[in-house]
C-alpha cells in the first residue's frame, strides 16, 4: 500500500504544531476547512429542499409511493454513475469535477424554482409538475455521482495521515451539522416563506457552497502503484471493486450501512408519521427529521476528542444493533416527544459507525484506488438511503406505516447478527 502525498510545507509546519489529542486537529488546515464548510452549506440547501418538496408532495398526494419514488429517481443515475465518478476522481482534478458537480445542482435547483412559482404551478398539470420534479432530482442524482467521490476522497491529501481519523470526524460533523439545520428550520422556512421563498434561499447556499469550493487546490491525479500499468475504463473499475471485496473490514462495514438503513431508515416516511401518526404539522416534520442530526452531530463532536476507532469493530456493531433497537422504539412511539428520542439516537449510533466507516475507507485503500474505492461506498450509501427511500413507500403501502417500521428495525438486528458471526477476525484490527 502506498503512502498518501506528503502536504505541502506549510501543511507540514502546521502538523508539528498539532498534538496528537488535538480536538480541532483536521480544522488547522485551511483547505479542510473550505471542504468541510463547503459540504455544510451544502447538506443544508439539499435537506431544506428535501424537506419542503416531500411534505408538499405528499400534502398534495397523501400517497407514500410518492415519496418512495423520489428516493428511487435520485438513487438510480447516481448509483449508475457513481462507479465511473469514482474514476474520473482518480484520473482527474478533484476541484474541477466538485466545482462542475456542484454548479449542475445550482441549476437543477433553479430549475426547482422556476416550477413552483405560483406562475407556473397555475398553468402546469399535476402530473407535469411530478415529471418535472422526479426528472430534476435525477439530475441532481448525476451530479452528485461525480461529486461524492471527488470530496469524499480528498481529505487524505489534505491532512497529515495521523489526523485522518479526526478529519473523519469532522467532516462527518459537517454533513451532519448541516443536515440537523436544513432539516429542522425547513418546516418553519416552509412555513414562513412558502415553497417558493425556501427554494430561493436553498439556491443562494448553494452558489455560497460553490464560492467555498473554488477555494480547493488543484491536484494532479496520482500515479498507480509501481509495476502496474494503466487501466483501460472497465479494468479500472473493476480495480475498485476488487479491491472491496477483498478486504473483508471494509466490505462487512458497507453492507453493515447497507442493510440497516435500507430497511431500517424511517426519513423518507416521516410526512406520514408527521401528518397522519403524531399530528406534528410541518413545524413537527422539521424537528422529527432533525432529530438524528442532531443526535449525530453531537456524538461526532465527542468523537473529535474520544475517537471510536480504539476498538474499531466491536463498537460498529454496538452502534448498528443500537440504531435497530432505536428504530423498533420509534415504530411502536404514540407520544411525539418519544419520537423525537428515539429519532436522536438512531442518529446518535449511526453517526459512531459513519465516523469508524469513514476512517476505514480513507487508511486501508492506496492513493490511485481511492476514489473508485469510495466511489463503491456511495453506491452502498446510496443504495441504503435513495432505494431505502422507495423501499420505505412501497413497504409503509403493502404493510402499512408502523408493521413497515417493526420490520426494518428487526431486520437490522438480524444481520448485525449475521455480521458478527462471520467477521469475528476483525475484532483486532486496530485503526488507532
Amino acid at each position: 500500500m502506498t503512502e498518501p502525498l506528503t502536504p505541502p510545507p506549510e501543511d507540514l509546519a502546521a502538523a508539528s504544531l498539532t498534538q496528537p489529542h488535538d480536538a480541532f486537529a483536521a480544522l488547522r488546515y485551511a483547505e479542510f476547512r473550505n471542504l468541510t464548510l463547503g459540504v455544510f452549506l451544502l447538506t443544508v440547501a439539499m435537506m431544506v429542499q428535501e424537506v419542503a418538496l416531500g411534505y408538499q408532495l405528499y400534502t398534495m398526494t397523501h400517497d407514500p409511493l410518492v415519496l418512495g419514488l423520489t428516493g428511487l429517481a435520485e438513487a438510480v443515475p447516481f448509483i449508475a454513475l457513481a462507479l465511473f465518478g469514482g474514476h474520473l476522481a482518480d484520473r482527474r482534478d478533484r476541484r474541477g469535477i466538485i466545482l462542475a458537480a456542484v454548479a449542475f445542482v445550482a441549476i437543477g435547483s433553479l430549475v426547482l424554482l422556476w416550477v413552483t412559482l405560483p406562475s407556473t404551478l397555475a398553468r402546469i398539470s399535476r402530473g407535469s409538475l411530478l415529471l418535472t420534479i422526479y426528472g430534476v432530482i435525477a439530475a441532481l442524482g448525476l451530479a452528485r455521482g461525480f461529486f461524492s467521490p471527488a470530496a469524499s476522497s480528498l481529505a487524505p491529501f489534505i491532512v497529515p495521515r495521523h489526523i485522518i481519523p479526526n478529519a473523519a470526524a469532522w467532516r462527518s460533523s459537517g454533513w451532519q451539522s448541516g443536515a440537523i439545520i436544513g432539516a429542522l428550520s425547513a418546516g418553519f422556512l416552509y412555513a414562513a416563506l412558502g415553497l417558493t421563498g425556501t427554494l430561493s434561499l436553498v439556491l443562494a447556499l448553494i452558489l455560497a457552497g460553490l464560492l467555498l469550493f473554488t477555494g480547493l487546490k488543484r491536484r494532479p491525479p496520482q500515479p498507480a502503484e509501481q509495476g502496474t500499468v494503466q487501466a483501460g475504463l472497465w479494468q479500472s473499475l473493476r480495480e475498485g471493486i476488487d479491491f472491496v471485496w477483498r478486504t473483508p473490514i471494509i466490505l462487512y462495514s458497507i453492507s453493515l450501512d447497507l442493510f440497516s438503513v435500507l430497511f431500517g431508515g424511517v426519513v423518507a416516511i416521516l410526512p406520514i408519521f408527521a401528518t397522519d401518526i403524531l399530528q406534528a404539522g410541518p413545524q413537527g416534520l422539521g424537528i422529527l427529521r432533525a432529530a438524528p442530526s442532531l443526535g449525530a452531530v453531537l456524538t461526532l463532536l465527542i468523537c473529535t476528542r474520544y475517537t471510536p476507532t480504539r476498538h474499531a469493530w466491536r463498537n460498529l456493531l454496538f452502534a448498528v444493533a443500537g440504531f435497530g433497537v432505536m428504530t423498533l422504539l420509534f415504530a411502536v412511539s404514540k407520544i411525539f416527544w418519544l419520537s423525537v428520542a428515539a429519532l436522536f439516537f438512531t442518529g446518535a449510533f449511526d453517526s459512531v459507525s459513519v465516523v469508524i466507516r469513514g476512517t476505514i475507507l480513507q487508511m486501508m485503500p492506496p492513493d490511485h484506488l481511492r476514489g473508485r474505492v469510495v466511489s463503491v461506498n456511495s453506491i452502498f450509501i446510496a443504495a441504503s438511503n435513495e432505494l431505502g427511500a422507495f423501499e420505505s413507500g412501497v413497504a409503509a403501502r403493502l404493510l402499512g406505516t408502523v408493521p413497515s417500521v417493526i420490520f426494518g428495525g428487526a431486520l437490522t438486528l438480524v444481520t448485525v447478527l449475521y455480521v458478527w458471526r462471520r467477521s469475528k477476525q476483525l475484532f483486532a484490527v486496530k485503526l488507532s
